[in-house]
């Protein structure tokens, strides 16, 4: 089995960023500049939002982090998203979710300029995704199709299972994979939790996408010999062993399925630090686009 190792290819995209950054500096250029805004106190957010700003440093990028405490109202935060839309220097910014129950992510979203959505979520960019116009790629998504052609999975024509439906995820996912062009070109299936007999669809994919949210979910009965899973959970199982007292696993039973797959990713290592690399290429893309405004 080829272990689809996202942490070396993020760290070879990361190496190649950096080169292009060191270019544009010693021709006078404009920095990509990434903004984040972190509310609460959120455990996984703050960890996520560290590995950004952490990245953004490995690679040369300028970075800035915004923090308010969970108390923050509607129009504090729809009052810092309009400054950052405003600031120049700014390229692209994220609001990292999830947010307190009390605010609308919605509005919090529609608020982005599209051009700064180096997320990938407004309407604008999801649209001129399904278009198959240029657009800011969701992140995990995108980090996704950027390692099935570095690792050089075949897609087309091929069956792929998208299981999950969300809009970060699941449904950007199925609509990239069936897009023309490589990677892409597959029949795409998605299943979610009223899709009845889903064992039925799992075992017929080539590859397979887990985005379910439920801890260690596919087995190696739902899987046919030689698919390639892509695993983009990331749960965490109590487990009395550890010194920490859990252990982070993906939604597919890695162990169980590893002498079936011709291709697996791991977790964790593997679809997150590719979604981490691609909200950087985003960054870039947008500050490009900005300097030549």
């Amino acid at each position: 089995m080829k272990v689809l190792d996202g942490k070396a290819l993020a760290g070879t995209i990361k190496e190649e960023l950096k080169l292009e950054v060191d270019t544009i500096r010693l021709a006078g250029g404009k920095i990509p500049h990434l903004a984040a805004v972190l509310v609460g106190e959120d455990p996984a957010s703050q960890v996520y939002v560290r590995n950004k700003v952490r990245s953004c440093e490995k690679v040369g990028f300028k970075s800035t982090l915004i923090r308010r405490g969970a108390d923050v109202t509607q129009t504090e935060l729809l009052e810092i998203v309009d400054q950052l839309n405003k600031d120049p220097d700014v390229d692209g910014f994220i609001v990292q979710l999830p947010l307190p129950k009390h605010l609308d992510e919605d509005a919090i979203n529609l608020a982005i300029d599209p051009k700064k959505d180096v997320d990938g979520f407004t309407p604008v960019n999801i649209g001129m995704m399904t278009l198959g116009l240029p657009a800011y790629l969701p992140a995990t998504p995108n980090g996704i199709m950027t390692m099935l052609d570095r690792y050089g999975i075949e897609t087309s024509g091929k069956e792929v299972v998208v299981l999950g439906r969300s809009n970060i995820v699941g449904t950007p996912m199925s609509i990239l994979l069936s897009r023309k062009g490589n990677p892409g070109n597959a029949t795409v299936t998605m299943c979610h939790s009223r899709t009845k007999d889903m064992e039925f669809h799992t075992r017929r994919a080539d590859i397979l996408v887990a985005a379910i949210g439920i801890p260690e979910m596919v087995t190696a009965d739902m899987v046919k010999e030689g698919a390639v899973i892509i695993d983009v959970g990331i749960n965490r199982v109590d487990d009395a062993t550890r010194d920490r007292g859990y252990r982070l696993c993906g939604d597919v039973d890695y162990k169980g399925l590893e002498s079936k797959v011709s291709a697996m990713t791991p977790v964790p290592g593997g679809v997150g630090p590719m979604t981490v690399v691609s909200l950087l290429m985003n960054t870039l893309k947008a500050s490009k686009r900005a300097s030549h405004a």
